[in-house]
Order: C-alpha cells, then structure tokens, then sequence
C-alpha cells in the first residue's frame, strides 16, 4: 500500500514537473493530420482569464465614436499640446477622460496622477512638472507609431492604452536588465557570449537562428553553440507562455526553420519581435532620464516592453475584445502634431503649408 502510495505521489509529482493541467482540453490542428500540428487550449482556464478580462473591461468603456473625419480645435483652445493638435476639442477632451480610464484608474487620482495641482486647488493643465505626463505624451506617441506604422502586426483595429495598462498605471509584464556583472551586462552586445538575458532579444540582440541547412556544423558557416541553441529555446518559449500558444502555432513540426512551409503566425510574429525593438529603442529607452527612482531596475535602467507586455497569455491581446482596439479613437489611430499655440506648433503648420 505504501508503494502504491509513493508512486502515485511520484506519478503527480511529474505531470506537475511536466506542466500537465488536469481536466479536458480542446486542440484544434493547424496542419496536416500526423504532423502534430495542434494547438492545446484548456477551456475552464480560457474561460477564467476571459471572464476577469471581460470584468476589467466593462470600466474601460468610453462613451461616443466619433468620426475621424474633424477639424483641429483652432488655435488658442489649449496651452502646450504637443501631440495631439489634430483632435476636434470634443474629442480630445474624450480622450483625457479615456486615459484616466485605461492608465489612471487604478491610482485613484484621475487627472492629478499627470497634472499638477496649485496649492489653492486648482489644476494646472499646462505644466510639465509632473514626470507621468512626459511620460504619456510619449507613450501616446508610441501608439500612434504602432497603430500608423505597424498594422501588419496590431491588424486593421489598432490597440489603444488600455491593450496594456487594463487600468493600471504600470502594464503587467515589462523587463529591466538583469545584475551579472553590472554595468558590463547593460554594454555588452550578449550575441555569441556566455551570458544572455532572454529579453534583451527584445532591444539590441539578434541573430538567435541556431539551425543550419547542412548536417555538420564544419560544413556550415553556422557557428553556433550549445549554449547559443540553449538560449534560443528561452527566447521561444518565453514567446509561447506570453501569447499562450503551443510551438506550432508558428512553426511546422516537421521543419522549423522551413519560413515556405512555416503557417502565416511566424511572419506575424517576426514583424512583432521587429516592432517591439523598435519601440523600445525610439520611445523607452529615450526616456531613461524622466524615469523617478522607483521606476528603474536594479541596475539603473528604465522599464521596456515585450511580447507579454501586450498579450499577457493571449495569441490576441484580450482575445480581441473590442476595448483594446484602437478603433473609434483617433487620438491614437493618426500620428498628431501641436495644438495651434504650443511650442512646434508654428514650425508645424509652416512644414503643412499654413499660415500660423
């Protein structure tokens, strides 16, 4: 009885080791029969995040979808707006009520967590002092960037703040550099040395296809290693867990490395790794200095995105729900300018051809 005892024990033990979920599951194929192309969901744990998904959601609501089609507020309506001067006064002030929503929301303070209020009560909506307005005034930048520039990945629909913030000031999932041997772990190139940090494929590191088309690494101009092969598998898994997919949801199971016969998921995917990059390298890492202590990582360094930072668990960022798409609000559908009045705002118009 005490064996029997001991080898069921050892027998959970491995389906916990192994990261088997208990209870049925729904596989769909994704190629052929006996290729072992399918994808493995397990319906109560789906049902659970969609669920909490839906219930974060239903404060993410805000009211009207106005047409993209409208007139700048004219000159002098606002002080110092610099990115958003091509929303009608309607819906700029809509889209402020729609940040508190999907940044703010969580702090409480509403329009305070990036406005200064006067000591005699009053908000001042021009000034930068606070660091959360710089740092929005970028991040909005960066979605217009995403939404305009990389819909071969965000699709048609586009993402909006709350794609990532879900009424939070900080997304779930972000990276900072990992402490090895300090400052020289933040220089380092990490292609081809000892150590790596996984995430750092999501910033400055490349060239993790470790498969050669020959059979001999000493017929191949491959010179990768074992260590180079081990980290590339982090980096897939590390992608797999942050869109919740299986290995075959962008790869062939019987060639991997086959892009012909690979399903259209991988272009997608390498489109994401390369937009992710860029992000980091135009909008995060820029804003290093505007970072207060207690946002940077124990090496000094500011916060950066990756795969999970939008997916969080999911092949569509909230399923697809459609209050993280970018749709009904222009403010992050078309890359703006300066309001009429703020600093640029002259430069602006005289590059459009206008009379300021």
């Amino acid at each position: 009885m005490k064996k029997i005892g001991l080898t069921l024990l050892a027998t959970g033990t491995m389906m916990v080791v192994a990261g088997c979920e208990p209870g049925l599951k729904d596989s769909a194929d994704l190629g052929f029969r006996g290729t072992g192309m399918q994808q493995v969901a397990i319906p109560g744990i789906v049902a659970d995040s969609m669920a909490a998904i839906q219930a974060r959601a239903a404060s993410a609501n805000v009211a009207g979808q106005p047409s993209e089609e409208m007139e700048p507020a004219p000159p002098g309506t606002w002080e110092n707006v610099q990115v958003l001067g091509h929303l009608s006064e309607a819906e700029f002030n809509r889209f402020m009520l729609a940040m508190t929503l999907w940044v703010a929301q969580g702090t409480g303070q509403g329009c305070n967590y990036c406005h200064v209020v006067e000591e005699d009560g009053n908000v001042n909506f021009v000034r930068d002092d606070i660091y959360t307005k710089n740092v929005s005034r970028d991040m909005i930048r960066m979605t217009q960037d995403l939404n305009v520039n990389w819909s071969a990945h965000v699709g048609e629909a586009g993402v909006n703040c709350w794609t990532c913030h879900q009424g939070q000031a900080l997304p779930t999932n972000y990276w900072f550099y990992t402490a090895g041997d300090q400052r020289r772990d933040i220089e380092r190139y990490y292609v081809n040395e000892g150590r790596r940090q996984t995430e750092r494929y999501y910033l400055d590191q490349e060239g993790i296809r470790v498969i050669s088309d020959e059979a001999l690494r000493g017929d191949s101009d491959n010179r990768s290693s074992i260590a180079d092969t081990r980290h590339l598998y982090w980096v897939m898994m590390e992608m797999s867990e942050a869109l919740g997919v299986n290995c075959t949801y962008c790869h062939t199971s019987a060639r991997f490395s086959d892009w012909e016969e690979s399903p259209p998921a991988r272009v997608t995917a390498l489109r994401g790794v390369r937009m992710v990059r860029a992000l980091n390298t135009e909008y995060m890492v820029p804003l290093q200095s505007v970072w207060p202590d207690n946002r940077l990582g124990s090496l000094g360094d500011g916060p950066k995105i990756q795969c999970s930072t939008c997916h969080i668990g999911a092949n569509q960022p909230q399923y697809g729900i459609p209050q993280s798409k970018g749709e009904g609000h222009p403010a992050v559908r078309q890359i703006g300018f300066p309001h009429g009045g703020s600093a640029g705002a002259a430069m602006m118009m005289d590059f459009m051809g206008e009379a300021p």
